[in-house]
């Protein structure tokens, strides 16, 4: 299968999401180590006030960051892309979840059944089928081009916030793990709260948990 993305997740020269320095530079010698990476480019100040301690601003001459609006809809595209299936192929094994009270004959069922949900061994199983379906998905997309469906869909992409390359396989599946792990086998209310906010307030990034862990930035294609 031809794949528009090099195996190596680095862009071709002329990739448009990829970072390059601003201004002029300096004509080439001759010399052998023409070639040799040059000392951090002097990049013109980006919009988002700077890189720390005053140094050049790691997203400048890339796309704006994507807005936290497209991030959610963006995400939640790619879980019910996963989700719709993985609940129908569940549907002939009795489905995903399994619902037991210890107050059966109570006059109160209606209301206790909400707080008395017990993981089974058959439940469990399948958090775990849909936490190697979420992150197989995530770590696949991520890597190839930098964009899930949904992400293609909102004109996002995932890049590095160094040099605005595409995520290697290391840093997207770290990317996935951190996202989904939390989410499908612990506290997912908490967890995606926490992302959300993030989204609109983390400064100059606009980083989750997941961005942070993998030293990724969302960048808008538009």
């Amino acid at each position: 299968m031809s794949n528009d993305q090099p195996t190596s997740g680095q862009p071709p020269e002329d990739d448009p999401f990829l970072k390059k320095p601003q201004g002029p530079q300096p004509p080439s010698s001759g010399s052998p180590y023409d070639g040799a990476p040059p000392p951090p480019p002097p990049y013109e100040p980006g919009p988002y006030g700077g890189g720390p301690y005053g140094g050049p601003d790691p997203l400048a001459g890339m796309p704006p960051l994507g807005e936290p609006g497209k991030r959610i809809l963006a995400r939640l595209i790619d879980f019910l892309i996963i989700s719709i299936p993985l609940y129908l192929i569940s549907l002939p094994f009795g489905g995903p979840v399994e619902v037991s009270s210890n107050n059966a004959n109570s006059n109160y069922d209606n209301f206790s059944n909400a707080f008395n949900q017990t993981y089974s061994a058959r439940q469990m199983l399948w958090s775990l089928i849909g936490l190697v379906a979420y992150v197989a998905y995530d770590t696949y997309f991520t890597h190839k081009d930098g964009r899930t469906i949904g992400k293609r869909l909102m004109n996002l992409r995932v890049a590095m916030l160094n040099d605005g390359r595409v995520p290697d396989t290391s840093a997207a599946f770290l990317r996935a793990v951190v996202l989904w792990l939390p989410a499908l086998l612990c506290c997912p209310c908490l967890w995606w709260l926490i992302n959300i906010v993030l989204m609109f307030t983390d400064k100059p990034y606009r980083q989750g948990l997941q961005d942070k862990a993998a030293k990724t930035v969302v960048v808008s294609t538009a």
